[in-house]
């Protein structure tokens, strides 16, 4: 009897669903297969999903994950500065969550290597949602529903920080992103996909530009964290401030350009409201003598205008093109 007893790890409860991501052939010739922590489970994506819009994951039950990634914005927000239940400003603009299951880096500098770690931080954030998880975990199993949805995805009601992290990042790693104009021009051959102000700015982009050095066409990101030369001096310390590095002081993950031009303000502190003064900044303000500048920087002029002002306006088609409507307006990335 001792022999044919359960194994301890085993439970009883519903086999889950596998989830089957679909993605476009290319997507696996030019970025490679998605990373997987764990299956994705269509029980295991509904409840991240759920979990993402929930409120009762902030203090004082008014935030979710989705006030600040707005699905309509490309999950990012368009204030300079997101705002925590008790009205505290961060100095740091929310980043946008599309095609996350690709990247080591995660936040700006960097400090997370999974979207397991990333869904964890800003529950506890004094300038966030300022919780504890021993107190959301509580909430959850007040809340009607939440021990089945557990069981579905999971084998088990329990409810605690791994398994909630772990729910959302399966929903997030569904937020891809690859039905873009440029994407119908570049990978599926539709010459009429973007305009020729586009083109010729694909055409900047990829050779004179040299953006995509570091905006690898695919997910228009190296997944690296780079100093770009934003100041001479850098006020925050970026990845810096996580390895206690000199060498890395003032160094920002390069993030996807994808969905872009819905997505300001831009970089780290978001200090250009538009398309226009960043293609302004590479092309005649980059801090050449700021401390750990990338050397993949250094092909920017010191003086006078890397691209002319037709040249910039295409720069800024091109971006353009990199929107895609269908992720912007997916229901199945919509609250439930």
């Amino acid at each position: 009897m001792v022999g044919c007893r359960k194994d301890p790890t085993m439970y009883d409860g519903p086999i889950a669903t596998p989830y089957h991501l679909v993605l476009p052939a290319w997507v696996h010739d030019s970025i490679g297969p998605m990373p997987m922590n764990e299956a994705l489970t269509v029980e295991g994506v509904e409840l991240g999903r759920k979990l993402f819009y929930e409120t009762a994951l902030s203090d004082d039950g008014t935030m979710s994950c989705a006030t600040c990634h707005k699905q309509e914005d490309g999950f990012s927000d368009i204030r300079r500065f997101s705002v925590g239940t008790d009205g505290s400003v961060g100095n740091r603009n929310a980043m946008a969550i599309v095609n996350l299951g690709w990247s080591n880096n995660l936040f700006w500098d960097g400090r997370r290597n999974s979207l397991e770690g990333q869904a964890h931080d800003p529950v506890t954030n004094p300038i966030e949602m300022r919780n504890t998880w021993p107190v959301v975990a509580e909430r959850l199993r007040a809340i009607p529903g939440y021990f089945e949805r557990f069981t579905a995805a999971f084998g088990s009601p329990e409810i605690d920080s791994t398994r909630v992290t772990r729910a959302i990042a399966q929903f997030e790693r569904t937020l891809v992103s690859f039905n873009s104009p440029f994407d119908r021009y570049w990978y599926g051959g539709d010459t009429n996909a973007i305009d020729p102000s586009a083109k010729r700015g694909l055409a900047i982009f990829r050779a004179r530009g040299n953006c995509s050095r570091c905006h690898t066409l695919g997910n228009f990101t190296d997944d690296h964290v780079r100093n770009n030369g934003l100041d001479l001096m850098p006020e925050d310390p970026g990845l810096g401030e996580v390895t206690n590095l000199p060498t890395d002081f003032g160094k920002f993950k390069t993030t996807t350009l994808r969905n872009i031009a819905v997505t300001p303000p831009y970089m780290h502190d978001g200090r250009f409201s538009n398309l226009l003064a960043v293609v302004q900044f590479y092309s005649s303000h980059t801090a050449h003598n700021s401390p750990n500048i990338d050397t993949v920087m250094h092909h920017f002029p010191t003086t006078g205008n890397a691209f002319t002002w037709d040249e910039q306006m295409d720069l800024i088609s091109f971006l353009g093109s990199l929107t895609d409507e269908t992720f912007l307006t997916n229901p199945a990335f919509a609250a439930p």
